[in-house]
C-alpha cells in the first residue's frame, strides 16, 4: 500500500497552482514577465501604502508587545522550557531567515545606493552615510518584524492552545471552527505556494551567485547551464539528506557551523580591511538609523518624483519580497521557538538578528565603498550591477582573497542548503498538516520539485516572473497578518483572564483552627514515603468520597491512579468540552546547605525534600498542598470545579475549553 501523509486539499490545488504558474514562466518567459511585472509595478505605485503601513503596525505591535504584561507568557504551557540552546535557536533562525540574502547582497546593496546617484551626484559623503543608512533600514529591525509576527502568531496558537502548527490556526479566534474547513485550506494553499515560489527564486539565485564565484576562483571555466545543474543536484542532494534527519541534527548543526563561518568571515574583513573606519562608521550609522528611524518607517517619497523609482524599486520591493518569504520563515523560527515566553521571543527575534545585520552590513558594504573610494578608483562601483561576482571582487581588495572566496562559497553553499532542506521540510508540514511521520519520499518529492523547476527556470529565463508573482503574493498576506494581530489580541486578553482568575469570593478561606497540628508538620521530616503515604490516606480517600458524591448528583468521575503511589487524580470526562483534572503527585524540590545545617530544624538531613503538588488539567501553576486536611482538600477540589464551571460557561473561553486537548 502507498502511503502518503499528504493532504488532498491541501496538496492538489497547491500543485495544481504551482505547475500552471511555473509552466507559463518556462513556456512564455517574457510573456509572463510582462504580465506579473506588470501587476507588480501597478501594486507598488498604487498600493505601497499598505505596505508602508502594515510593515509599521508590526513594528509597533511587537515593542508594544516586549513592553506589555503579556510578555512572560510562554509559547506553550506554563511550565514548557525550550527545546534547543539559544546559540542553537538563533543560528537556526537566522540561517533560514535572511543568511543567504546577506551574502549575495551584503556588498551589493551598499554599492548600489552609493553609485546610483540618487542621494546626490559626487558627493561621497552623503551617497555613503545614506547607503549604510538604507541598507540598515532594510534589513533591520522591520524586515525581522514581518518575520516576528508571522512566528510569533504560529508559535502561540499552536503551543499555547495546541493547535496545529499551521497559519490556518492564527484565525482561530475568528474563524473558530471553520479552520478545519476550506478556508484553513485556502490558507494553507496560499502558505505553500507562497514558500515553494520564494524558496525557488531564491534557490535559483543562489546557483548563480555559487557559480560565478567558481568561475572567478577558476574552478569551472564558464557559468553555462551544465555547471548550474551540477551545482543543484548535488547542493539538493545535501538538503533532502539534511531534511530527512530533521530539525535535531541536520538543520540544527549546518546552522551552527554557518553561524562560526560567517562571525570569522566577518572577523577577517574587519581585522584585515579599515578597521577604525568601519568602527567610526558603525557608530555613526547607528546613530544615524536611531535619529531617522521614524522618518524612515512612514516616509513614502512623494513629494520627491525623483526617488520614487527608487523607493519601488528597493523599499517597497524589500517589504513585498520580506511578506512573501514570513510563511516559510515563520513557521520555521515557530517549529524552533517552543517554550520560549512572548518577552524572549521578540528580543531574540528583533534585536540580536538586526543588530548583527547591522555590523555585517557595516563591515563589508561600507569596506567596499571605502576600497572604492581609496583604492580602486571607481572599480567596485563599475561592477555594482552584477551581484553575484561582486562579493568575490571586493574580496579581491584583501589579503588571502582565494582562501576567503573559497570560505564565502562555501558558506553560500551551507546557506543554500539549509535555506533548502528547512524549506522542505515546512512545506512538507504545511502539506500534510504538520503530520508527526512522513514517509521519505515526500522530503525526496519537495527536493525534487525545488531543484527540477529551478533548473527549468533558470534554463528559461523565467526566474524574473516567478519573483514577481511571489511579490504580487504579499499584497494579500500583508492584509492577513494584519488579521494576526487582531487573532493575536484577542488570544492574549483571554489568556490573561483566564490564568488571573481567582476563586470565587462564596469558597471558605483556610482557617488556623488546627494550627498546633500543622506545626508539627511543617517541622516534621519530608522523605518520599511520608508524602506518598499522604497520597494514599489522605487524597485517595478524600477522591473517594467526592467520587461518590459526585455520582449521588449524576456526576460520573474516576480516580486515576499511577502505577507508582506517587500520582493519583480525579478525573470527569466530558465529550465537548475539556475534561475536569484535580490532580495530586509527589514532588520534590532542593534544598540550601545553610537550611541542613541548621540545629533548630533537626529533622532536615538530606539536600532535597519531598511534598505533595496539586496540578491541573489546564496546565494552570501547581501548588504544595502539604498541610491539607481530608476535608480541606475536598473543598480546594470543589472551589476547582466551581471555577471550571464558571469558565466553561462563558462564550468568550471557548478558544480554552475545546475537547481536542483531550486527545493531546
Amino acid at each position: 500500500m502507498f502511503k502518503t501523509t499528504l493532504n488532498k486539499g491541501i496538496f492538489v490545488p497547491s500543485m495544481v497552482f504551482i505547475c500552471l504558474v511555473s509552466f507559463l514562466s518556462v513556456v512564455y518567459p517574457t510573456i509572463a514577465d510582462d504580465l506579473l511585472n506588470g501587476i507588480k509595478n501597478f501594486i507598488f505605485v498604487n498600493l505601497n501604502w499598505v505596505y508602508v503601513w502594515s510593515v509599521t503596525s508590526f513594528v509597533v505591535f511587537l515593542f508594544y508587545l516586549l513592553f506589555s504584561k503579556y510578555g512572560t507568557i510562554r509559547l506553550g504551557d506554563n511550565e514548557s522550557r525550550p527545546e534547543h540552546s539559544f546559540f542553537s535557536w538563533i543560528a537556526m533562525l537566522f540561517s533560514a531567515g535572511m543568511g543567504i540574502g546577506l551574502m549575495y547582497f551584503g556588498v551589493a546593496e551598499p554599492m548600489q545606493h552609493y553609485s546610483s546617484g540618487v542621494f546626490g551626484v559626487n558627493e561621497y559623503v552623503n551617497q555613503a552615510k545614506n547607503a549604510q543608512l538604507y541598507s540598515f533600514f532594510h534589513w533591520g529591525i522591520h524586515a525581522w518584524a514581518i518575520y516576528g509576527l508571522v512566528g510569533l502568531s504560529l508559535s502561540y496558537f499552536a503551543y499555547r492552545f495546541k493547535l496545529p502548527l499551521s497559519l490556518r490556526s492564527c484565525f482561530y479566534p475568528l474563524l473558530k471552527e471553520k479552520t478545519n474547513g476550506k478556508w484553513g485550506n485556502m490558507i494553507d494553499v496560499f502558505a505553500l505556494c507562497s514558500t515553494f515560489f520564494g524558496i525557488t527564486t531564491t534557490l535559483g539565485f543562489g546557483v548563480v551567485q555559487i557559480n560565478s564565484g567558481l568561475q572567478i576562483l577558476n574552478i569551472v571555466p564558464d557559468t553555462s547551464f551544465v555547471y548550474q545543474i551540477m551545482i543543484v543536484v548535488v547542493l539538493v542532494s545535501l538538503a533532502i539528506a539534511s531534511a530527512l534527519t530533521g530539525v535535531d541534527k541536520g538543520i540544527k548543526l549546518l546552522s551552527n557551523i554557518n553561524v562560526l563561518l560567517v562571525i570569522l568571515l566577518l572577523l577577517f574583513v574587519l581585522t584585515l580591511g579599515p578597521t577604525v573606519f568601519l568602527i567610526g562608521s558603525f557608530t555613526e550609522g547607528l546613530g544615524n538609523y536611531i535619529n531617522n528611524f521614524f522618518n524612515l518607517t512612514f516616509g513614502t517619497h512623494v513629494y520627491d518624483n525623483e526617488t520614487l523609482p527608487w523607493f519601488y524599486d528597493w523599499t517597497i520591493l524589500y517589504w513585498a519580497w520580506w511578506i512573501s518569504w514570513s510563511p516559510y520563515v515563520g513557521l520555521f523560527i515557530a517549529k524552533i521557538s517552543k517554550g520560549r515566553t512572548i518577552r524572549e521571543f521578540i528580543v531574540a527575534v528583533l534585536v540580536i538578528p538586526t543588530l548583527f545585520n547591522f555590523i555585517w552590513m557595516t563591515v563589508f558594504g561600507n569596506s567596499a565603498i571605502w576600497f572604492d573610494m581609496n583604492i580602486g578608483e571607481g572599480a567596485l562601483s563599475a561592477v555594482s550591477n552584477n551581484p553575484d561576482a561582486l562579493m568575490f571582487r571586493f574580496l579581491e581588495y584583501l589579503p588571502f582573497s582565494t582562501i576567503s572566496s573559497f570560505m564565502t562559497i562555501l558558506i553560500v553553499i551551507i546557506f543554500f542548503v539549509t535555506s533548502a532542506d528547512s524549506g522542505i521540510f515546512v512545506m512538507n508540514g504545511i502539506a500534510t498538516k504538520n503530520a508527526e511521520k512522513s514517509p521519505k519520499w515526500q522530503t525526496i518529492l519537495w527536493g525534487t520539485l525545488l531543484a527540477v523547476l529551478s533548473l527549468l527556470l533558470l534554463n528559461a529565463g523565467g526566474l524574473k516572473a516567478l519573483q514577481s508573482m511571489t511579490l504580487i503574493t504579499a499584497l494579500p498576506f500583508a492584509i492577513i497578518m494584519i488579521l494576526f494581530i487582531v487573532s493575536l489580541l484577542k488570544g492574549l486578553s483571554i489568556d490573561q483572564s483566564y490564568y488571573d482568575r481567582n476563586f470565587s469570593k462564596t469558597t471558605v478561606p483556610w482557617s488556623g483552627r488546627l494550627w498546633k497540628d500543622r506545626l508539627k508538620q511543617i517541622v516534621a521530616t519530608k522523605d518520599r514515603t511520608s508524602v506518598d503515604l499522604f497520597l494514599k490516606n489522605v487524597v485517595q480517600e478524600a477522591f473517594s468520597e467526592l467520587q461518590a458524591e459526585f455520582l449521588k448528583n449524576g456526576i460520573d468521575s474516576s480516580i486515576n491512579l499511577s502505577e507508582n503511589p506517587s500520582k493519583i487524580e480525579l478525573e470527569i470526562k466530558y465529550d465537548v468540552i475539556n475534561n475536569f483534572i484535580y490532580g495530586v503527585e509527589t514532588s520534590s524540590k532542593k534544598v540550601s546547605n545553610y537550611l541542613i545545617d541548621e540545629n533548630n530544624l533537626p529533622d532536615i538531613h538530606a539536600k532535597g525534600t519531598f511534598f505533595p503538588k496539586a496540578y491541573f488539567g489546564d496546565t494552570r501553576e501547581s501548588y504544595d498542598i502539604q498541610y491539607f486536611t481530608k476535608n480541606e482538600l475536598i473543598s480546594d477540589v470543589l472551589k476547582h470545579y466551581d471555577r471550571f464551571l464558571d469558565i466553561v460557561s462563558e462564550e468568550r473561553n471557548e478558544m480554552f475549553i475545546s475537547s481536542d486537548s483531550n486527545d493531546k
